[in-house]
């Protein structure tokens, strides 16, 4: 899996992953296809260490965060914190695997302009976050 987003918000830290096999070879579309995963941490989080050896696959990092109204004027946003999702195809918003309850939206992301950092949704598509806050779940699900 290719990890995409570390998300701390006001409910936890949502850590997004997905699979990174040819495009077109995993369900990613599907939060429930096992090609996805998206995990919220309420606890306190460390720092990772990075190993000594071998790839990591991280070759360049950006930062998400919120951006007040000034500076949507001024910087490309790719992304929507909180609210309601943007979709590109119809509603396909998740239920915890726990309660069954329709999951809270909590994120989408954009793939981004740059090719060597944006992520693969399927080219121009969208990624959405979702949690479910009384069981500790989230989920992701990507449309184009």
């Amino acid at each position: 899996m290719q990890f995409l987003a570390h998300l701390p918000l006001d409910i936890g830290t949502v850590a997004v992953f997905m699979c990174d096999n040819d495009p077109g070879m995993c369900d990613g579309w599907d939060a429930a296809s096992g090609a996805n995963r998206a995990l919220l941490f309420t606890g306190p989080l460390s720092v990772a260490v990075v190993p000594a050896r071998g790839v990591t696959l991280l070759g360049a990092v950006t930062a998400l965060r919120p951006h007040s109204a000034e500076e949507l004027e001024e910087e490309l946003v790719l992304g929507r914190l909180g609210g309601e999702p943007d979709w590109l195809q119809d509603d396909e918003t998740p239920t915890c695997p726990s309660c069954a309850t329709r999951m809270t939206f909590t994120v989408q992301l954009e793939e981004g302009y740059d090719h060597s950092t944006a992520a693969n949704f399927g080219g121009g598509g969208r990624g959405y976050v979702f949690h479910c806050q009384p069981c500790g779940h989230a989920a992701f699900l990507w449309q184009r």
